[in-house]
């Protein structure tokens, strides 16, 4: 990864690219399909979603392009001091490079800063090499999903404590 890169938390002039980069990503995985957050409103809206207590959102940037994000958010419905990592996509060409590791670290930092003792994920099999970096990163599997997040497209379901 390069020196050139920065980690700044997101604004509004962010919210189209960044939707273009989650759908395109889903996409190329076919993990397009309904229950996804594909088909989410927010996704064109996360500014405006990362405004929420508890939440964060940050963007990785390249020479004043977008290269993706991650974020922290308190999703409905998820037991007492738990959060979720969310909406963590980047472009193809942002992929292997370390970046990923990068925003899921930032963002663990600032749950565990915020006072979560539990990060939650859901995602697909599609989307494999996420996965596996986030069992890298000591998140466990899960029988079922947590919370009301109406995600019903994802079926990995994966927690790690802080």
């Amino acid at each position: 990864m390069q020196n050139d890169i920065l980690i700044r938390k997101i604004e509004f002039k962010d919210n189209a690219v960044l939707a273009a980069i989650i759908r395109s990503s889903l996409a190329e995985f076919g993990a397009n399909k309904p229950g996804t957050v594909f088909f989410d409103d927010t996704t064109d809206h996360l500014y405006e979603m990362f405004q929420e207590p508890g939440s964060t959102y940050f963007v990785a940037e390249e020479n004043g392009q977008v290269l993706g994000g991650a974020g922290i958010y308190p999703s409905e419905g998820l037991p007492a001091q738990t959060c979720e990592l969310v909406k963590m996509y980047l472009r193809s060409e942002a992929r292997g490079k370390g970046l990923g590791k990068l925003l899921i670290d930032k963002s663990l930092e600032f749950a565990q800063g915020y006072g979560y003792l539990q990060v939650y994920i859901e995602t697909m099999p599609e989307l494999r090499r996420a996965v596996t970096v986030y069992e890298k990163f000591g998140f466990e599997y899960l029988n079922g999903p947590l919370g009301n997040t109406g995600h019903f497209g994802c079926d990995v379901w994966m927690l790690k404590k802080l």
